[in-house]
This record gives C-alpha cells, sequence and structure tokens, in this order.
C-alpha cells in the first residue's frame, strides 16, 4: 500500500512539472513573440483576429478581454511582460527539464526557492488585485512545491 502511494505521487510529480515545464515553454514563447513583433503589432494581429465577424458571438467575453489585455499591452509598452514572460518562462522550462532529467540533488533546494518566489510574487500580486486566474495558478504552484519538496524527501 506504501509503495503505491509513492508511487501515485511520483506520477503526479513528474505530471505537474511537466506540465509547469510546458507552461515556461508557452511563456518563453510568448515572451519571444511579443519581444520580436512588437506589443502594437501583436494587438493589430488580435484586432484582426478577434473580428465580429469571425466569430459566432458566444465567446464575447473571452474575445473581450484578451482584446483589452493587447490593448493595455500597446499603450504601455509591455517591457515589463515581455521581461515577466521570458524570466519566468526560462526559470519554468529550466527547472522542470533539469528536474525530469534527474540532474541531481542540488536541483531540490533550488527549484524549492524558485517555486516559493513565484508563490510570494503571486500573493503580492493578489493582495494588490483579487484574480481567480492568478490564485489557480498560486495553488498549482503551492501543489508543485509539495510534491518537489516529497520527492526531495526521497533517500537519493
Amino acid at each position: 500500500m506504501a509503495a503505491t502511494k509513492r508511487s501515485l505521487t511520483h506520477i503526479a510529480y513528474v505530471v505537474t512539472v511537466a506540465i509547469k515545464g510546458f507552461d515556461g515553454g508557452l511563456e518563453t514563447l510568448a515572451g519571444l513573440v511579443i519581444w520580436l513583433t512588437g506589443p502594437q503589432r501583436l494587438y493589430r494581429w488580435v484586432v484582426r483576429i478577434t473580428a465580429p465577424e469571425l466569430y459566432d458571438g458566444e465567446h464575447v467575453r473571452a474575445v473581450h478581454a484578451i482584446r483589452k489585455g493587447a490593448e493595455h499591452l500597446a499603450i504601455s509598452g509591455g517591457h515589463f511582460v515581455v521581461f515577466y514572460l521570458l524570466v519566468h518562462g526560462v526559470l519554468k522550462l529550466g527547472l522542470a527539464v533539469t528536474l525530469l532529467r534527474g540532474g541531481g540533488r542540488w536541483i531540490y533546494p533550488v527549484g524549492t526557492l524558485i517555486l516559493l518566489s513565484f508563490i510570494g510574487f503571486m500573493s503580492y500580486r493578489l493582495s494588490e488585485q483579487w484574480s481567480g486566474w492568478l490564485l489557480s495558478f498560486a495553488l498549482f504552484d503551492a501543489l508543485t512545491l509539495a510534491l518537489v519538496l516529497n520527492e526531495w524527501r526521497k533517500p537519493g
């Protein structure tokens, strides 16, 4: 029974870290796209893709949110967003790859610090402005942290 529980937590660890790595790859790609194309060009592209005649009107709220986000990015210049996406994405991708490849015991304390930093930053942002999405990302990072700590406890 204990071995089954151990293997289930290991599977959860692998799946969670893989999701974290995939998300890190997407963030890195998004940061690169915004950096290379520029926020204004991205905004024009979003406006073209979300033109009312291209969708059936069922997802109006989502389309409005995407347009509003692209507009804000174009107005603000997007420097912080690009920096955040690149740094956050590369850190998550590197952490996930190293954890999944079994890069050594040194990665566990480093990963713990990185995940705690992510959770701390998201908690700070949540205290400024509530977001259900941000809360869910913070909780996913907390789950990932718990699984990383559990994996770290295993004998080397």
